[in-house]
């Protein structure tokens, strides 16, 4: 039973939201009573809500996710060099780690200019659509990389890398420099400049900067994005910072 409740629990995934019973059972394939009654149980444990449509992700599962030592830590540290990002550029920044063939988003803060993205604190992209996934894709261990070669490249956008072969050199050229870009493949409207923090030759994170697709200054933004990521994986690296 511990099994089906967290498939309740994951088809909130990848954006939350409220979802009816019926749309419950189309996503986990559960009979609608089993769905209904675990629903309920959720509700009394406090880690969904009850709404007048559905059911919600309730706070509970917000304060349980907070005891993430691995996410927790490494924000902690992060988060200075996250608001100096900010302060530099007025602009959308996000925190990401790997997290199988997806991007999971440890902090963002959300810039002047408001750009529409779909990222949240919590929430997963896949690694091969968004600047700050291409960045961790870029130096993630073989055996990842090959999966997501291995299947259909997921996309977000018209404008999302589907061939293989493109993606492919886009990686080569992120390891070559450090950065990776993406042009409104994780939302239109919005471009990204991204760059990993590599610890001990890992890509422990990425950082990244969001920005509206008609607003100059791209470019500049390279040497910002590229400057913060080393100096917080110099942090990282340090033998008195406590390991995630």
């Amino acid at each position: 039973m511990l099994g089906r409740g967290v498939q309740i629990l994951q088809a909130f995934r990848p954006h939350g939201g409220t979802l009816t019973l019926s749309r419950l059972v189309e996503r986990t394939g559960l009979p609608k009573a089993t769905v209904h009654r675990l629903a309920e149980e959720l509700v009394e444990l406090g880690l969904l809500e009850r709404q007048a449509v559905g059911y919600r992700p309730g706070l509970e599962l917000f304060e349980l996710g907070e005891l993430i030592a691995a996410k927790a830590d490494l924000r902690e540290v992060a988060l200075p060099f996250l608001q100096d990002l900010y302060e530099a550029t007025h602009e959308t920044v996000h925190l990401g780690i790997r997290d199988g063939l997806d991007v999971v988003y440890a902090e963002k803060i959300r810039g002047h200019g408001g750009v529409d993205v779909p990222s949240r604190v919590g929430g997963r992209l896949p690694l091969s659509s968004t600047g700050v996934g291409k960045a961790l894709l870029a130096y993630a261990p073989p055996d990842v990389v090959e999966s997501v070669f291995s299947r259909p490249l997921r996309c977000l956008t018209i404008h999302s890398v589907a061939d293989p072969v493109a993606l492919g050199e886009e990686l080569k050229e992120i390891r070559r420099t450090g950065v990776a870009r993406e042009h409104e493949e994780a939302a239109l409207g919005v471009v990204c400049v991204a760059a990993p923090v590599i610890v001990s030759g890992e890509a422990v994170a990425g950082i990244s900067v969001a920005i509206p697709t008609d607003r100059a200054g791209v470019a500049g933004l390279t040497p910002v994005v590229r400057a913060i990521s080393l100096a917080l994986a110099r942090t990282l690296a340090a033998p008195d910072v406590r390991r995630w």
